[in-house]
């Protein structure tokens, strides 16, 4: 990827952006590895409009419905993202970085999602992908959903889809099934924030997608009864207030994955589990 001295201004990129949406032909009429970069720089920008919107829905059109990006420009976006954009400000509470992080795993998905129909990521870039992603799991303390003016975060969601794409991936060593779900599922245990934005709805789904694509149901099943004895423990160690986040959060996993569950003949052992760890502490 070339890089430009002179990129676009979030307005002028704003423009140029819903000129795209508009009118599919004027992607030939732009510098393309100029406005992919603007699109970069600005990714996490604090306008939802932009950065919601008009980035991440045009990423979505150029990468998904119109296939518009050659894999080399593709491959280039992806090593971008996960050298310089998914660790930007990591391990920083409630700061604005948080937007570059969630909206970079959400261009990675969509990347992600082309290369399981496409075939053009090396099998060791998706290996590099993965030790990256269970290092942002371990590291990510801003789990904010909706951020009042600022729009979505929802690093959680974010980061479960990326999940989702990474393990339907032909070129995911299966061997690192627990070494990302551990992290993934320890990220739902949260003591300070409450997840209201159907959190617990967005992460099953890599672990429905693990489970389709190998995982063993007695690894979650074990997982299950840890997480039942890791909140016993805090009950006794955090103040009324934090553990009731705890629990909240905890509870809500636990009811998602049990509707999910039901009436699933390949998953009576797991919905017994889950039918159980919402018995204790009702």
């Amino acid at each position: 990827m070339i890089l430009h001295e002179t990129l676009f201004s979030e307005a002028d990129l704003k423009c140029e952006l819903q000129a795209l949406l508009n009118d599919s032909n004027a992607w030939q009429q732009v510098d393309q590895n100029k406005l992919i970069q603007s699109m970069l720089v600005h990714i996490g920008s604090v306008d939802s409009e932009l950065r919601d919107g008009l980035i991440y829905g045009c990423f979505y059109t150029m990468i998904v419905e119109q296939d518009l990006l050659h894999p080399a420009l593709l491959n280039d976006t992806l090593q971008y993202c996960v050298t310089d954009l998914l660790d930007q400000g990591i391990g920083e509470s409630e700061s604005d970085s948080v937007f570059t992080r969630t909206f970079t795993m959400l261009l990675v998905a969509l990347i992600l999602a082309k290369d399981n129909e496409s075939d053009f990521i090396e099998a060791n870039k998706i290996e590099e992908l993965t030790h990256k992603l269970i290092a942002y799991l371990l590291a990510e303390k801003d789990v904010r959903g909706y951020v009042p003016d600022n729009g979505w975060a929802h690093s959680v969601a974010h980061v479960s889809d990326v999940i989702d794409e990474l393990v339907k991936s032909p070129k995911f060593n299966t061997a690192s099934f627990l070494d990302i779900l551990r992290p993934l599922w320890q990220m739902m245990l949260q003591t300070n924030y409450a997840f209201i934005h159907d959190e617990d709805e967005r992460l099953l789904v890599p672990i429905f997608t693990m489970l389709e694509q190998g995982l063993q149901e007695q690894e979650i099943i074990t997982l299950l009864s840890e997480t039942t004895e890791i909140l016993s423990a805090q009950k006794a160690q955090l103040d009324v207030w934090h553990y009731r986040i705890l629990r909240f959060n905890w509870k809500s996993f636990l009811k998602s994955f049990y509707i999910q569950t039901a009436n699933s003949p390949q998953y009576v052992a797991l919905h017994q589990s889950i039918a159980d760890c919402l018995k204790v502490d009702k």
